[in-house]
């Protein structure tokens, strides 16, 4: 065998093993820039003001997520998927803002965002406070539990892939993918 055949295959073998070494380990998050926080976090800050405004019909709201973007209540396993849904999600979409005048306060707190191979993901609290010292219902004051966020960066900036209202008893970062309506049937006691 001539040395520049068994090159060849030292070579060779040296780039399987890496390759097969970087497969065991999976996939890597991307490394986030200062600036990257600081546009999901903007982001994050946007949601709130477009809700809670029904700015543009609702479709400020939209455009906060990726064309194939996703709003999901953990709730009731509500889906709103695309612009259109999202903004009427938002309140909003082709028929107008039909909750103009209602004065809602989306406080998003305690934003912790990671990195993941297809960008970032992100965990917050949600809190209404009352208005005028006035409280709200028990379903929209106080602490109202928090969003689980998938995000992803396009050439418009950072966007919304999925965002999804965990309720409580859920936890943000700990959403099971079941609705709290169908955890409470499932654990009520059969008659």
């Amino acid at each position: 065998m001539s040395k520049w055949m068994f090159a060849a295959m030292l070579g060779f073998a040296a780039g399987m093993m890496t390759l097969g070494s970087v497969w065991a380990q999976g996939a890597k998050p991307t490394s986030l820039t200062a600036l990257d926080y600081i546009e999901i976090q903007q982001l994050s800050a946007k949601y709130a003001f477009a809700i809670d405004n029904c700015t543009n019909n609702g479709y400020d709201y939209a455009d906060l997520y990726t064309p194939d973007g996703e709003f999901v209540s953990g709730r009731d396993g509500g889906r709103f998927k695309g612009r259109e849904a999202l903004a009427e999600a938002a309140g909003g979409g082709k028929r107008g803002c039909q909750r103009k005048g209602v004065f809602q306060s989306h406080e998003i707190v305690n934003l912790i965002i990671e990195p993941t191979p297809e960008g970032a993901k992100g965990k917050s609290y949600l809190v209404y406070p009352g208005v005028k010292g006035e409280r709200g219902g028990p379903d929209n004051n106080g602490h109202v539990g928090g969003y689980e966020d998938t995000y992803v960066k396009t050439p418009n900036g950072w966007r919304f892939k999925q965002r999804i209202h965990v309720h409580p008893p859920q936890v943000p970062g700990a959403y099971t993918g079941v609705p709290n309506n169908k955890q409470a049937a499932a654990a009520a006691p059969v008659k």
